[in-house]
């Protein structure tokens, strides 16, 4: 192996005195979350001997971080806006009796409509703790974004990585009535609290060195969606619709809470029910936002009870040009035999699979409660173990 001892000399006193340095005065950052990230990012100590390709390669990695937690905290799906108690008129009794045996499912649409005069309001509660980025995990210092290496040896000899706790905390209030019996519009009005700590640290030969530290907190209100389903065809046992939801960018694109710009949601739905189950498949696209979505979704409803529904759902986003995180090498300009490595994104398209179970229970006349897990069965995007979700509806005819 031929090394530059010269460079590597004068790399090693660097790298060691700057992480000195850094262990006495960490540097901390408190402003908005997407400056915090980028703070994180772009506050580099290895020395590579090449700043436009480092701070290209830091851009390019605070726009890819940035884009995955926008994605998931600002334009996730923000559940159906079907009603739990739905009516139609039976006209061979003349009299109005409930469409579904169930209260539905809590994602994924259902092609059933309320009818005219049909109200329902609610509202929805989640909090969760990500624990992963891409594949990559957020907290145990492992999500490295730059390293030197010598060729021939198995691991870096100089790295930084980042640490990054983030929770967000979710309430969702929704409105949805029945214009026409074949016509609803809702309206959804989310508010949130995003909160992140973040580290990076520099460990070189070994020895670690906290280089940055970055904390941040924003709440307000999201970006509210309006909506509406149209019913185009209903028998006794199958329906189908068309349902369109309009995000406006109302919420803190500079703080994770917005997307900064508008979307559309179009979906097709397709509904059959018999007695206490209710199968149900949706097929859309989302266009605008932070990125274009094609989406699938399936959910299977059971009342398990007259007053306990429960439910299964299975939703697959499509989303463009969010493609995973790579380590990128290139040899060293001035040591000889060394690699730098730096963090890199394709930009391919990547798919985010989630799955959900709940429970939904008639506590009293049409006052539902619901609880539902929703965990992700995919790397992409920003994943937690489990989210629990707490939902309340209340219908009115």
């Amino acid at each position: 192996m031929t090394i530059n001892a010269t460079a590597m000399s004068a790399m090693r006193t660097m790298s060691v005195l700057t992480g000195v340095l850094l262990l006495a005065t960490t540097a901390n950052a408190q402003d908005t979350l997407t400056n915090a990230v980028r703070f994180l990012v772009t506050n580099q100590a290895v020395q590579t001997g090449d700043f436009e390709r480092d701070r290209e390669a830091a851009e390019t990695a605070h726009e890819a971080i940035a884009r995955a937690l926008l994605l998931d905290l600002a334009s996730a799906p923000i559940g159906t806006s079907s009603g739990g108690f739905l009516y139609r008129l039976n006209p061979e009794l003349g009299t109005v009796e409930r469409a579904s045996e169930n209260f539905g499912t809590f994602f994924v649409e259902r092609a059933v409509l309320g009818g005219a005069g049909n109200v329902s309001f609610g509202m929805t509660g989640s909090t969760v703790g990500y624990d992963s980025l891409n594949g990559s995990a957020l907290r145990d210092g492992s999500f490295v974004t730059v390293a030197n290496q010598f060729r021939g040896e198995t691991a870096p000899f100089d790295t930084e990585s980042l640490t990054m706790r983030l929770r967000s905390e979710t309430m969702r209030i929704f409105a949805n009535v029945g214009v026409l019996d074949e016509l609803e519009l809702g309206i959804v009005v989310p508010f949130a609290r995003i909160t992140l700590e973040g580290e990076r640290t520099n460990v070189y030969r070994g020895t670690p060195f906290v280089q940055a530290t970055a904390t941040g907190a924003a709440s307000g209100v999201g970006d509210v969606a309006l909506r509406a389903k149209y019913g185009f065809f209903s028998s006794r046992t199958t329906n189908l619709a068309a349902a369109g939801e309009l995000r406006l960018p109302t919420g803190d694109e500079e703080n994770l809470l917005g997307a900064g710009s508008m979307s559309w949601r179009f979906l097709g739905v397709a509904s059959y029910e018999s007695g206490p189950i209710g199968v149900h498949v949706n097929g859309g696209a989302v266009l605008g936002g932070i990125a274009d979505e094609i989406v699938l979704a399936g959910a299977l409803a059971v009342a398990l009870h007259p007053r306990a529904t429960f439910t299964t759902e299975l939703v697959r986003r499509h989303v463009s040009g969010m493609g995973a995180f790579e380590l990128t090498a290139a040899p060293h300009p001035s040591a000889n035999g060394v690699d730098t490595i730096r963090l890199t994104t394709s930009l391919d398209s990547s798919s985010l699979v989630t799955a959900a179970t709940g429970i939904k229970w008639n506590v009293t006349d049409t006052l539902v409660l619901g609880g539902q897990l929703v965990w992700s069965l995919s790397d992409s995007g920003l994943t937690a173990p489990v989210t629990p979700i707490i939902a309340l509806e209340y219908s009115v005819r």
